[in-house]
């Protein structure tokens, strides 16, 4: 839990006498932070606070698939973020995993953190905080140190864990970490080996974190409520439907009214609309390498768009709707849809 190895950071840099005065303080945050009940384990908490005027909207940058130190055109895709995101006066990015290629990093002084984050993202716009999930080619070096709080002191912007929840006003994002969904990342690996500290027993782990979900997603009063994860749950790309994750997540997300699922995985933009849930899809995958006709046949009823090159998306929050807008590798918008609500609606 980063909050909690942060508070034990602090504690050990204090002299002996001020530890002692904090220690009632430190017990208090983190009986807060692990929870009262040991039989609810429940998401962890960020909150987003605006620094803008009330009722501006909320506007988020995402993009993944991106890890590449610059290559298959990331520094093309980074420098029309950076041009989009100082239009947009974006809040922050998220960033749907495969963050590092092809094989994670190998600790937290890989120097790919600076070659394919740091010294790639560089626009002033895109100096905001970086909400990442893990992909599968994450899982494939050191998890952990994807998730240390080193790494947020070498870039602020970091901020990276396996499942989370975060608030912003009108709007809660909640991160899923997908890959151990996934069987033949068990049962058939070939050449790769994944990373599953932290992970295993695998059915424990799955069992609690679908709980964690659909309690989560059940409490929530947000008038929005996105899902992100790494894996498709319904996709026309390379990849197609994550038939694990669309058997066991999406009955969550139809049952508690979930408005949208971000994901990565395919390497492309893409938006699907289920004429059955009214659950928007939503595939951005293209900040590196792109797959050129990679594309499975689709009900045309639901395709809204697919696009076999690199890009990113923008969504723009409001009470009353969400603006989203999909964006290729030279800022040209590819592809607009609005989603709306009543402002008398419940959450």
């Amino acid at each position: 839990m980063l909050e909690l190895q942060v508070l034990i950071k602090i504690m050990g840099g204090c002299s002996n006498q001020r530890v002692l005065l904090l220690f009632p303080v430190m017990v208090m945050m983190v009986v807060l932070l692990l929870g009262t009940s040991p039989s609810r384990a429940e998401l962890q908490k960020l909150k987003h606070t605006p620094r803008k005027a009330d009722h501006q909207p909320l506007n988020i940058l995402v993009v993944g698939d991106w890890g590449r130190q610059g290559t298959y055109n990331q520094s093309s895709v980074a420098y029309q973020m950076g041009v989009v995101g100082e239009k947009q006066n974006i809040d922050f990015v998220i960033s749907t995993g495969d963050n590092f290629y092809d094989d994670g990093l190998t600790g937290v002084d890989d120097p790919a953190f600076y070659d394919s984050f740091v010294n790639i993202y560089t626009a002033p716009s895109l100096q905001k905080i970086w909400y990442n999930v893990l992909g599968n080619h994450d899982y494939r070096g050191d998890v952990e140190a994807q998730l240390s709080p080193i790494l947020t002191q070498k870039d602020s912007r970091w901020v990276c864990m396996r499942s989370f929840i975060l608030q912003a006003g009108i709007v809660e994002f909640f991160f899923v970490d997908t890959t151990p969904f996934r069987d033949d990342y068990f049962t058939d690996p070939g050449e790769h080996t994944y990373d599953w500290s932290g992970v295993l027993p695998r059915e424990a782990y799955l069992s609690e974190l679908l709980k964690d979900v659909d309690y989560a997603l059940g409490q929530s009063k947000a008038k929005w409520k996105i899902v992100v994860g790494h894996h498709t749950i319904k996709s026309a790309g390379h990849h197609g439907n994550t038939v694990e994750v669309e058997q066991q997540l999406l009955p969550i997300l139809k049952a508690r009214n979930v408005d949208a699922y971000i994901n990565g995985h395919d390497h492309c933009l893409e938006h699907i609309v289920d004429t059955e849930s009214g659950i928007h899809f939503l595939t951005s995958g293209g900040g590196s390498k792109a797959w050129k006709g990679d594309i499975k046949p689709w009900n045309k009823q639901e395709l809204k768009l697919y696009y076999d090159g690199q890009g990113f998306m923008t969504v723009q929050i409001t009470e009353s709707k969400a603006d989203i807008v999909f964006y290729d590798i030279y800022g040209k918008v590819l592809h607009t849809w609005t989603l709306s609500k009543k402002l008398n609606n419940a959450a």
